[in-house]
């Protein structure tokens, strides 16, 4: 079995004294502060947080750990990491932008609450024993404490150089350690206790590291009484899908030896036959649980799901790195990831890709918008778009796209509802629909958009979208297309045809009455467009029309002005709709299933971005030759200009519909659907879902 104290031993050896030394202080901390107000009461809780985990890392090195713990008391340690945030909490906790700065004022508190969502992060290394990352928080407390003791001279800006000089000191082995965590097949924890744990006793469940709800236990007491033809289709549908995501893309699976597995905690019994599946294809499965503070580093590599213990707490912290953000850090960071690219070159190289198992079903979130919560200023905004570009491409240089794929499939969670069983078992038949029907439907659609210069789709009802797409000029018909022919490879399940619009010309207004993007709550999201860029946006989530904009523009825009639009898709999965209509959760589903949908647009980078010059095919042999728009061929000039890191997939439900015409150079239309129906010849088949009962 994996050993992370072994594993670390090394790094955590030189700085056993420091970390000890630094515990000692922390415990006077504790002692000085305790029954005070204040500055004092804030480095008490803190300093109780850290004693409290660092005890637990302790702890967690004795052997049989788990097995000597009942479940409910584990479940005990794993709620008390994590109650100071958890909602019932969260109004008079420090780890709360609004309660911090209405105790230590705007400046202070916003330094002081950042500090104390760094300080979280202890638990994640906790649990894989690295001490060396845990000392480096805890001297910064110290460091702050010692500060904020003396408050003649106590000073904000202080606090902020003693953060950003502790970020920068320490980057280069957390940027080399990151890269290897999430490359190395070597570190087996989870692999090793999916394929040796008795995966009926749900304790395994607190190895994570992370919030136990009931969604994670129900779950995993589901998948418990699942048959095992049932569990090893599913697992066979993961493995399959990124097999023949590399067969579509005639790439080479062979030249690699090792794939990322990142599932809802919850699913292990799948996962061991999806390790399995993997093994005999030459894959080693990598399974990591990444705190989500390292997601700076990442690009294409993976992390775990599981249920937050408090959404509101991550929305408030999404942009704590700006107290430290600058010219200065990016360049030490960037170099960081060069280094440490560089000497794990051999290793990356051998990456195959993401297998993804992503839940859906959670209650939707509205975020409250706070006036304390940290911003990045416009300097970093610019900083961060700049950075986020050559982050990418530094990871693309040692994992080249064209040599990896990937997989995503959905299942949904028990917080869905009464329901859920039923709705897992209509999920895994939308997720084997045959592929070949909807291969030939859709050809028939593509047919058809290749006759047109535009493509116009209008809402109806409440729905008022009006929006014309121009397409992308075809030279060859008979052997190239605009639009990608996507069945249930990589994205699953089937079926949708995308292509990359031309910009220019693409004009009008995309309006949806409710839609969950990345988590949060759209309503009546709002969007204009000329020649392909955002023009105009809102919102109705809120009563000032400023904060409807801001809210649009933090969660969906920045760090740019505007976006293009990236794709332009027609799905043609009815049979998801009208799962998601017979028991109303198309609010609840994630994207991957609601753009199988109905049409949607990408705000963002189109589907080809930084592999824009890799042939695609279709079934039929036909190059997809609208791979570009006008912004991403500005990489041939300046890469910075051609891309915006954002893709965003923004669906209109059949229902909204009132028709979607092609227009032809000669201003006929061939109505593709009307009034929510698909009405071309060779898409019939598709409307039988709408009249099962």
């Amino acid at each position: 079995m994996f050993n992370y104290k072994e594993y670390y031993k090394k790094e955590n050896e030189p700085i056993l004294h420091d970390y000890q030394k630094a515990l000692k202080q922390v415990e006077t901390m504790v002692m000085e502060t305790k029954g005070k107000e204040d500055y004092e009461d804030y480095f008490n809780q803190l300093g109780q947080f850290i004693l409290m985990v660092t005890e637990l890392e302790e702890a967690m090195c004795e052997p049989n750990y788990y097995t000597k713990r009942s479940f409910e008391e584990l479940q005990g340690i794993n709620k008390a990491l994590y109650e100071d945030i958890l909602p019932e909490h969260y109004d008079t906790s420090y780890g709360n932008p609004a309660f911090a700065v209405a105790q230590f004022g705007r400046d202070m508190g916003q330094v002081l609450t950042a500090l104390y969502g760094f300080v979280r992060d202890l638990i994640p290394n906790a649990y894989e024993h690295k001490l060396f990352a845990m000392a480096q928080t805890i001297e910064l407390v110290n460091a702050c404490y010692e500060h904020v003791k003396n408050r003649d001279t106590m000073e904000v800006e202080t606090l902020r150089q003693l953060i950003a000089e502790s970020k920068k000191s320490h980057i280069g082995l957390q940027a080399y350690d990151y890269l290897n965590y999430v490359s190395n097949p070597n570190i087996t924890y989870l692999v090793d206790m999916i394929n040796k744990d008795d995966l009926s006793d749900m304790r395994y469940l607190f190895k994570y590291g992370r919030y136990i709800t009931d969604n994670e236990i129900k779950i995993a007491t589901y998948v418990d009484t699942l048959p095992e033809e049932t569990i090893k289709m599913m697992a066979n549908i993961m493995s399959e899908g990124l097999r023949n995501g590399y067969i579509r893309d005639n790439k080479d699976i062979t030249i690699k030896s090792t794939v990322s597995l990142r599932y809802q905690i919850g699913f292990e019994r799948v996962m061991k036959h999806v390790i399995a599946n993997f093994e005999a294809l030459g894959l080693r499965s990598i399974i990591n649980a990444i705190k989500l503070s390292n997601i700076e580093f990442n690009s294409v590599f993976t992390s775990m799901f599981s249920t937050l213990p408090n959404r509101q707490y991550y929305y408030d912290h999404r942009y704590d790195f700006a107290i430290y953000y600058d010219k200065a850090y990016s360049d030490i960071k960037l170099q960081a990831l060069r280094d440490g690219a560089e000497r794990l070159a051999d290793q990356l190289k051998q990456y195959g890709g993401p297998a993804l198992l992503q839940p859906f079903g959670e209650n939707p979130f509205s975020p409250l918008s706070k006036k304390e919560n940290i911003e990045l200023d416009d300097e970093q905004i610019q900083l961060d778009k700049s950075v986020s570009i050559e982050k990418t491409k530094i990871i693309y240089t040692y994992v080249p796209r064209e040599e990896f794929s990937f997989t995503i499939v959905s299942y949904p969670i028990p917080e869905i509802g009464e329901q859920f069983e039923a709705i897992f078992d209509e999920t895994i038949k939308v997720n084997t629909l045959d592929q070949e029907v909807y291969d030939r439907i859709q050809h028939h659609i593509i047919d058809a958009l290749d006759k047109g210069d535009y493509v116009h789709v209008k809402g109806k009802g409440t729905n008022k979208t009006d929006i014309k797409v121009n397409l992308y000029p075809l030279n060859a018909p008979e052997k190239e297309t605009r639009f990608h022919n996507c069945l249930a490879d990589v994205n699953i399940p089937v079926g949708e045809v995308y292509t990359s619009p031309v910009l220019a010309g693409t004009n009008g207004r995309l309006f949806v009455e409710e839609v969950f993007l990345n988590g949060l709550k759209y309503i009546n999201l709002d969007m204009t467009f000329k020649d392909g860029f955002i023009e105009t946006y809102t919102c109705d989530n809120f009563d000032d029309e400023a904060a409807c904009k801001k809210y649009v523009h933090e969660n969906l825009i920045l760090p740019h002005d505007t976006l293009p639009i990236g794709e332009f898709a027609i799905g043609t999965n009815t049979t998801a709709y009208v799962m998601a209509q017979k028991y109303n959760i198309i609010h609840l589903l994630p994207i991957l299933i609601v753009e199988k949908m109905g049409p949607h647009f990408a705000i963002g980078d189109t589907c080809f971005m930084w592999s824009e010059d890799i042939p695609v095919y279709n079934s039929n042999g036909k190059e997809v030759i609208a791979r570009d728009n006008e912004k991403s061929i500005l990489r041939k000039t300046n890469v910075e200009e051609a891309y915006t890191g954002r893709h965003t997939d923004i669906t209109l439900p059949y229902s909204g519909l009132a028709f979607i015409d092609i227009i032809q150079a000669d201003g006929e239309r061939i109505p593709l659907i009307k009034d929510g129906k698909f009405v071309l010849k060779g898409t019939e088949e598709l409307n039988k879902a709408f009249d099962v009962k």
